[in-house]
């Protein structure tokens, strides 16, 4: 059994070696535990540092994909490595590597696929209110699309087996960890949270650059969760809350026609059926995106199934 720790890089290289030391290099349940950093198109010395503190494969990307991309990169480069089993971690040392041996137990005992690292939110003293809010209100969401008991969904620090890791793929080029859990849960893997520790910040978080913009950005990443994965519910919600008030001022102008003050009231009669009128368009587009997401997870299932026979062509790297 191999487990390789993998961690997306973008100009670590000050905190790498803290990082990496921290890690372990056995595991219980493991013969082979590896290290594999990816440098996300760095432009300071993150490669040859990781490199330097002992990891064992690195994976230099020729440009900046953002941190889903380098995850997906790592997840493949991982297993055409032989995993069995994928971590992932923050290169700002966010969580504490000692957690490790907890989130892969409950794949190697075969209870989950996917096992999520909980922090602590309401411990974590840097957190704002705003953003502890935001972390449980974004993780109820994820939990009611996803069918999961997640707890901590935007937590990065997670264990994936190597069947589920091969049917999982972003398609938010922001971040991966809300749509891998969206993805699992309607794929039947099995997802388990865990508690997990965190240590202390060493530095500004570089996705969350201030309060407004991690509400912005966090209210997109909900929205677009829901849009991509609940396109038919989404839509028909908005095409009702459109066209039921244009069927209320239909109506109010039929009555009025009714009772002789129809000329007076044509207002009603346009407004109800521009309103009504709208209301359809987005049922239509609601259908149309609802065959658009079956499409694309007909496209992540032909992607798994190369990628699975790709690596079972080839011996580990």
């Amino acid at each position: 059994m191999k487990l390789i720790i993998q961690i997306p890089c973008h100009n670590e290289e000050s905190q790498l070696p803290d990082t990496l030391a921290a890690l372990p290099r056995k595991v219980a349940g493991f013969d082979h535990v590896e290290w594999l950093v990816i440098d996300d198109g760095s432009i300071d010395g993150t490669a040859a540092v990781a490199a330097a503190a002992g990891a064992d494969h690195v994976i230099r990307l020729g440009h900046n994909r953002g941190l889903a991309g380098a995850f997906m990169a790592g997840i493949e480069a991982s297993l055409k490595r032989g995993a069995d089993v994928i971590v992932n971690t923050d290169a700002d040392n966010q969580y504490r590597a000692d957690g490790i041996p907890a989130i892969v137990a409950p794949i190697l005992a075969g209870q989950a696929q996917l096992v999520v690292g909980a922090r602590p939110i309401d411990q974590i003293d840097h957190f704002s209110p705003v953003k502890r809010w935001l972390q449980k209100f974004g993780s109820w969401v994820v939990r009611k699309v996803s069918g999961t008991a997640i707890r901590d969904a935007p937590s990065g620090f997670r264990a994936i087996q190597r069947d589920a890791a091969v049917q999982l793929y972003v398609f938010n080029a922001y971040t991966y960890t809300i749509e891998t859990i969206i993805q699992a849960g309607r794929l039947g893997i099995p997802v388990l949270s865990v508690p997990v520790a965190v240590n202390p910040p060493t530095r500004e978080s570089r996705l969350i650059r201030s309060e407004v913009g991690y509400v912005l950005r966090s209210a997109a990443t909900i929205l677009r969760v829901l849009v991509v994965y609940r396109p038919l519910q989404v839509f028909t919600t908005a095409a009702l809350f459109t066209a039921l008030p244009g069927v209320a001022a239909f109506a109010r102008f039929l009555w009025l026609y009714a009772q002789g003050q129809g000329d007076g009231s044509i207002q009603s009669l346009v407004i109800g059926a521009a309103l009504i009128a709208a209301g359809f368009v987005l049922f239509v587009g609601g259908v149309l995106a609802d065959l658009v997401a079956a499409n694309r997870m007909l496209l992540a299932e032909i992607r798994a199934r190369l990628l699975l026979a790709e690596i079972n062509r080839r011996p580990p790297e």
